[in-house]
């Protein structure tokens, strides 16, 4: 099916952007990758009278180290370029490993950062790595930009802090530590997963573990219980040491947090897969 008819925009700059949106509200919607919005438009499940196409915005382009050592990952880069970008590989080696296993080769290329976090779709992998790392977005609208912690940005099935007059201009990750390593492990029975794990362990002084669950409800979860578990933990001890103490903490969060059934299967399904995810992103992660 075609989508119904609309106007196509497309500026040249973020106020150009911006501006247009507040001209036409809700009768337009921004278009970056489209690998979701134009699936939606063919359906009529949305229906738009003006798409305003933003993949010649500057701004909203680019992967670069600021100066503070904050990595910014411009909303229109995709999955692609921001696996194979040296800069991410040599600081967030699991995150770039997770861009290289996003759902297909064709969503990779085409498919952008902002525009998965946008969509909210919560079957998706970015969002839960994002929370994990303390990432943070920056909005921008025409009476300036905000900054929106990752884990506050994502309100629900697809609902998300972002105003509908507001732009996702990048996502910023801090600098990461020496002693700090991250991975991300996922499983599902089609391109999208049906759970993801997310862990960022630090061995610095405090050890710290931050531990996040995507897919088991509307937004990425905390394992609260494991993360709290982690710090009790020897700074030196084993590794088979450290997975024994956090597997019951870990099961704990999962029988908290997977409680119903869905087309990605069933709740107890979800709870092993829980526990099985988090052992394998926690070994990835230490030395």
């Amino acid at each position: 099916m075609r989508p119904a008819q609309f106007t196509l925009h497309r500026p040249q700059s973020l106020a150009a952007a911006l501006a247009l949106k507040a001209e036409l509200g809700d009768a337009a919607a921004f278009h970056a990758g489209g690998t979701e919005l134009l699936i939606a438009l063919k359906a009529r499940v949305l229906r738009y009278e003006h798409v305003i196409d933003i993949k010649r915005v500057p701004e909203l382009n680019g992967i670069r180290l600021r100066s503070d050592g904050t990595l910014s990952i411009g909303a229109l880069c995709t999955h692609h370029r921001i696996a194979n970008d040296e800069t991410v590989r040599a600081m967030l080696p699991g995150y770039a490993e997770l861009s290289e296993h996003v759902a297909n080769i064709r969503v990779r290329v085409a498919g952008t950062l902002g525009g998965v976090l946008c969509f909210a779709e919560p079957h998706a992998d970015a969002p839960t790595m994002l929370c994990a790392l303390d990432a943070w977005v920056v909005l921008a609208g025409v009476d300036g930009e905000r900054d929106v912690p990752s884990r506050d940005f994502h309100l629900g099935e697809f609902a998300t802090a972002k105003r509908d007059d507001e732009l996702l201009v990048s996502i910023e990750v801090a600098p990461q530590s020496e002693g700090t390593r991250s991975a991300y492990r996922c499983f599902g029975h089609t391109e999208r997963p049906a759970v993801g794990v997310a862990a960022v362990w630090s061995t610095d002084n405090p050890q710290r573990l931050s531990l996040w669950a995507g897919a088991l409800t509307a937004a990425p979860v905390r394992l609260a219980r494991a993360e709290a578990a982690a710090s009790e933990i020897a700074p030196d001890a084993p590794r088979a040491d450290v997975w024994a103490a956090l597997r019951q903490a870990v099961a704990e969060d999962a029988q908290s947090i997977a409680t119903h059934d869905d087309l990605h299967g069933g709740a107890d399904y979800k709870r092993h897969l829980v526990t099985v995810l988090a052992q394998r992103a926690l070994e990835a992660c230490l030395p």
